[in-house]
């Protein structure tokens, strides 16, 4: 059994909409460092990324940050963080990021946000790692994300035995009780790393 030492955090370069995206944000980040829990993410200072940050920080918490070349500036790296990861490209991002997590939280956000979400439960449907994944649907943002899935069962795409191992909680404060509450059975079983980026 593997106990939840650092989490990675998916979520917008952008704010949103509505406040309360970026106040659970900051719940997030803070409750991580309270608990002594490592955030991992995508290394920017900007939107949604830039609170969590700065929240776990700010509480004293440990922050790493992985972000490819070509964003540093247009993401705005946080400087602050514990410790930064500069990747050559978003694969080797992703890789490194799903490296260093022991689980995967998604917060609000765009396509990347979605990319990063669908990618990792993939590789958990696939069986390629065992690692708790939580979708936090604050104010139903990922309301069609669900029913999307729902289809999906439906349709006989997504096929028993083959479901998608997303954990849903209604708010950031519910994160951390249930990954407490939990431990990954096995270490991951590493998907083959990208040699080149693909257009």
């Amino acid at each position: 059994m593997s106990s939840i030492n650092s989490v990675c955090v998916y979520c917008g370069s952008s704010p949103g909409r509505s406040p309360i995206y970026a106040e659970e944000a900051r719940v997030l980040g803070t409750d991580l460092a309270r608990h002594g829990i490592r955030l991992v993410y995508g290394g920017g200072g900007m939107g949604l990324m830039g609170e969590v940050a700065r929240a776990a920080l700010a509480e004293g918490g440990e922050v790493t940050g992985i972000i490819p070349s070509f964003l540093i500036q247009k993401e705005r790296m946080l400087a602050d963080a514990n410790d930064l990861v500069v990747t050559q490209n978003m694969h080797e991002r992703k890789m490194t990021m799903f490296e260093r997590s022991d689980a995967f939280v998604a917060l609000p956000g765009g396509i990347g946000t979605l990319e990063e979400l669908v990618e990792i439960s993939t590789w958990f449907q696939l069986g390629q790692h065992t690692k708790p994944i939580v979708l936090v649907n604050s104010e139903g943002f990922w309301e069609p994300l669900l029913s999307l899935l729902d289809h999906m069962r439906r349709e006989a795409f997504i096929r028993p035995g083959l479901d998608v191992a997303l954990h849903v909680v209604d708010g950031a404060a519910d994160v951390v009780p249930y990954l407490l509450s939990v431990s990954t059975t096995q270490r991951e079983k590493v998907p083959v790393r990208p040699t080149r980026e693909r257009m």
